[in-house]
C-alpha cells in the first residue's frame, strides 16, 4: 500500500494515477490532550487505521495524482535520525573536496555516530525546499527513509524489521560551512520525505534498490542500497542502544556520492525502486 497525505492534511491510497481519499479512516485514531504522545498517533495506531482503510477503498472519493500537493506522509514523527557518510563513495568524496568537509573531522559511521534533525525541518515534496542560506553551497542528498513502525529500545538487528512500517525517498538538504552537521541540515524545508509511504509488506527487500537523483535532469547521484556501510537493521541497532525509537520516527539512511548544489529555480527529482519518484522544486529564502 502507498499511504499518502495530500492537501489539507487528508490521507490517501496511491494507486497509479489516482488518489483514494481514506481521511475518514483517521476517525478511529483516539482523541488526546496534553501532554501528547511522543508517537505519530496515526503510526501508533496503524494496524486500525489499515484495517478502517480497506473498508473505505470500495467506495471512497478518487482524485487524479497530479492535482494534489504531496506532503510528508509522515505529519508527527518524534524524531528524525540521519546517518552521516554511510556510502564508502561519498565518505571519500567528502574528504577530498574542501567545500563539502569545511575542515570537519570526517570519520566512519561507526566512530562519528548518528545525528538528529529538527522536526520542524520535514516537508513533503509538493512542498520544495527554500534555501536558507542561499550565499553558501547548498547541497541535495538523496537517502532511502525508514519509517518506525513500534516503540523499541536496544533491539536486536534480527528484530529490526519487525519494527519497521514503511519506506519513503528522503531528501536531507545540506548547508555547508564550519557549523556541526545537525545545525545546517536543519533549516525549515531541508528534510523532504515522501511522495508517499510505501508500506513494509508491499517492499519486501529494501536492501537491494536501485535509486538515483537528477537536477534540471542531469543525473547527479545514482547507486544502490546494497552498498550501505551499515545496513537498515544495524543502523536501527545503533540508534535504539543510544534511545528508544517511537512509532513514526523517521531513519534517513544516508547518502551515496554525488552531491552537489542547487539554486533557486532548479527543479530536483529523486527515484527509488519499489516507492516512486518525486518532484521537488527549489526557491530562494
Amino acid at each position: 500500500m502507498k499511504l499518502c497525505r495530500f492537501n489539507s492534511n487528508q490521507l490517501g491510497v496511491v494507486q497509479g494515477d489516482e488518489i483514494v481519499d481514506v481521511s475518514r479512516a483517521l476517525d478511529v485514531i483516539p482523541v488526546v490532550r496534553y501532554p501528547l504522545p511522543v508517537s505519530d498517533p496515526m503510526i501508533l495506531h496503524f494496524d486500525e487505521v489499515r484495517a478502517r482503510i480497506n473498508q473505505l477503498l470500495p467506495s471512497a472519493p478518487r482524485l487524479p495524482l497530479a492535482e494534489a500537493t504531496l506532503l510528508s506522509p509522515i505529519a508527527s514523527p518524534g524524531k528524525l535520525v540521519a546517518a552521516p557518510v554511510n556510502y564508502r563513495k561519498h565518505l571519500e568524496e567528502a574528504r577530498a573536496d574542501a567545500q563539502i568537509h569545511h575542515n570537519n573531522q570526517l570519520a566512519e559511521i561507526q566512530r562519528v555516530g548518528l545525528f538528529l534533525k529538527a522536526n520542524s525541518s520535514l516537508v513533503g515534496a509538493g512542498n520544495g525546499v527554500e534555501l536558507r542560506h542561499a550565499g553558501r553551497r547548498n547541497d541535495h542528498e538523496i537517502e532511502l527513509a525508514v519509517v518506525i513502525g513500534r516503540t523499541g529500545s536496544r533491539i536486536a538487528r534480527e528484530d529490526a524489521w519487525n519494527h519497521i512500517v514503511g519506506y519513503c525517498i528522503g531528501l536531507d538538504m545540506t548547508a555547508r560551512g564550519p557549523e556541526e552537521r545537525s545545525l545546517r541540515k536543519s533549516s525549515d524545508t531541508y528534510s523532504v520525505l515522501g511522495p508517499w509511504m510505501v508500506t513494509a509488506d508491499e517492499l519486501t527487500d529494501p536492501t537491494q534498490l536501485d535509486f538515483w537523483l537528477t537536477v534540471n535532469g542531469e543525473v547527479r547521484q545514482r547507486a544502490n542500497t546494497r552498498d550501505l556501510i551499515l545496513g537498515i537493521a544495524e543502523l536501527i541497532e545503533f540508534a535504539s542502544s543510544f534511545y528508544t525509537l517511537h512509532a513514526g520516527d523517521v531513519l534517513f539512511t544516508g547518502t551515496p556520492e554525488g552531491v552537489g548544489p542547487v539554486q533557486p529555480g532548479d527543479v530536483i527529482e529523486a527515484y527509488i525502486e519499489g516507492i516512486g519518484t518525486m518532484q521537488v522544486d527549489v526557491r530562494a529564502g
